[in-house]
């Protein structure tokens, strides 16, 4: 449900951590401070939190520290199953309506205050009061009241019966009411640094370099999953080569990500292990095209609105996908360790994924064919075609997040073989938060190269494509469907799996008919670590995700 993750360059050093992040050429260099006795992981990354603030925050790259950070009433498991955390039990009333949750009496927050039902009936509260959330209120649609008629009971009652709350409220985490309830009013809710970030699970933050690091001491005291190290760093690395090379030279015990083509040299370097597997949460690369009208832009939420007017014609963005080689992308980006892609409900997802789509095969005679017959055609000879007005050439901004490391590589390649049906892309890297004030909900841009990770349950990234999603930041596209709008609105409503699942199939037909999305593929996950460190990393599991509580509360040092 989150954007990719992103990375900046190491280039500072703060001496009120006890670890000191230093600059030694391209690699970023953890010192420590520590007693030697001390069990300190450190993990690196190329990406860091766009914010500490759950209610704002959108990269992956923060949700993985409030898993760790927070507790959620409920854990999704490396298996895809849904475990109880913060409650003992539940009940479900008899019309689907009511559910009834008896807490814990043992969790604690970081600063020691108790976790009750009243933290819990305020957080779900908070973030279905705060409608400019351009996540976590999308999961509270169906919450009609949230009570906590005693300390260890809280009360869902909901408009309506779904077939989904579990996923709902995996990542909707348990803030302390003592904390949060002073920024409540006003702007607060969104502009709350929460730079303490006081929650109550297995490890609790020590300090916070935006861009550079986040330092967690393990919470030795959480009721359920104490950890068994003591520290974990996670370190951010400003290029892929020098993330592989700290690994290899033992900066860092576990990298979360790496370039496809360093695996052939991790697979033999001494002391590694290389591990792919199925992402924990299936990823979904995807090309992003403004599909904005001017009836439906935004303005008072910010919105631009720039995009070039020859996207809004479907027979522009068919002749992009059918001039985008997904094959050669998988084989190049990924080393093969890719499917290619249909919509953005990835095969990952099992059963919701439409699996009887017929993908737009790669082909330069087809896609120049359909321009010539919408009239797009290169009237000045200079290898560009113009509108058929002839008013513009067909020359898109093409952007990309600093942090996803396909995507250098990935609009080279598009460019190449757009560039032989008349379209000229202008290739740029963008700040990844930068990107996301330009996508959502300014429209400022033209196509943009990102991806999402997914819930287990399919809701969120239909939302992403219905037009109610477009003034709340998260449809990035502009598209706006009627037919969609409604069958949406039904999937999200009907408790029959088969049904459901008809009506999750008739929205991928519409929106991979409209061309949407153009997806190059659904890549696999990579990831190493170093043997001589630590062991007990969960590799062997349906789901890789070797940076998640599941591993980092169970791995122990190597003697």
């Amino acid at each position: 449900m989150s954007r990719w993750k992103r990375f900046y360059l190491v280039v500072a050093c703060c001496v009120l951590l006890t670890a000191c992040i230093q600059d030694a050429g391209q690699v970023g260099v953890l010192v420590q401070t520590k007693p030697a006795s001390a069990a300190v992981v450190r993990i690196g990354r190329m990406g860091s939190p766009d914010s500490l603030n759950p209610g704002v925050a959108q990269l992956y790259t923060a949700y993985t520290i409030f898993d760790l950070v927070y507790d959620a009433m409920f854990n999704l498991e490396l298996d895809g199953a849904y475990s109880l955390v913060l409650a003992e039990s539940y009940t479900v009333a008899d019309d689907g309506k009511q559910w009834t949750f008896k807490l814990r009496p043992t969790f604690k927050f970081h600063d020691g205050q108790p976790l009750t039902a009243e933290d819990v009936a305020f957080s779900y509260n908070f973030y279905k009061t705060n409608v400019d959330f351009p996540l976590l209120n999308a999961y509270t649609k169906f919450f009609d009241t949230i009570e906590a008629p005693d300390p260890h009971t809280v009360v869902i009652k909901l408009t309506q019966a779904i077939p989904n709350l579990e996923s709902q409220l995996i990542n909707l985490y348990i803030l302390p009411a003592h904390i949060w309830s002073a920024h409540t009013t006003g702007k607060e809710p969104v502009e709350f640094q929460n730079s303490t970030l006081i929650g109550s699970g297995p490890f609790k933050l020590v300090a916070y370099q935006q861009n550079e690091f986040v330092h967690l001491a393990a919470n030795k005291e959480h009721p359920l999953t104490p950890p068994t190290v003591d520290e974990v760093i996670f370190q951010t690395f400003g290029h892929e080569d020098a993330l592989v090379q700290a690994l290899q030279t033992g900066q860092v015990d576990m990298i979360t990500e790496l370039p496809h083509p360093t695996v052939p040299t991790l697979r033999n370097a001494p002391n590694v292990k290389l591990v792919t597997g199925a992402p924990f949460f299936p990823e979904v690369a995807d090309i992003v095209i403004n599909q904005i009208k001017a009836q439906d832009c935004p303005q008072a939420a910010g919105g631009q609105c720039t995009g070039h007017l020859a996207l809004l014609d479907r027979n522009v963005r068919l002749a992009l996908a059918h001039a985008t080689d997904k094959q050669q992308l998988i084989d190049v980006l990924l080393l093969g360790l890719g499917k290619p892609g249909l919509t953005l409900i990835p095969a990952g997802l099992g059963a919701w994924y439409n699996n009887t789509l017929q993908d737009y095969q790669f082909d330069l005679v087809l896609a120049n064919q359909l321009l010539d017959d919408a009239g797009y055609q290169d009237r000045d000879g200079d290898g560009v075609r113009e509108m058929p007005d002839g008013a513009r050439p067909l020359i898109f901004r093409l952007q990309w997040p600093t942090d996803v490391i396909t995507a250098p590589r990935m609009a080279e390649l598009l460019s190449q073989n757009w560039r032989q049906i008349g379209v000229k892309v202008e290739p740029q890297a963008v700040d990844p938060d930068a990107l996301i004030a330009l996508c959502c909900p300014g429209f400022d841009f033209d196509i943009i190269l990102w991806g999402w990770f997914a819930d287990p349950d399919p809701n969120f990234l239909l939302n992403i494509m219905s037009s109610a999603a477009i003034a709340m930041a998260s449809n990035e596209s502009g598209y706006a469907n009627p037919r969609y709008d409604d069958l949406y609105a039904q999937q999200g409503v009907e408790l029959d799996p088969e049904k459901r699942k008809v009506l999750v199939w008739q929205m991928q037909e519409i929106v991979h008919h409209d061309v949407v999305y153009i997806i190059p593929y659904y890549p696999q996950k990579a990831q190493a670590y170093r043997t001589d460190r630590f062991s007990g990393w969960l590799d062997d599991q349906p789901r890789l995700a070797l940076e998640d509580l599941s591993s980092l509360v169970r791995i122990t040092p190597v003697q």
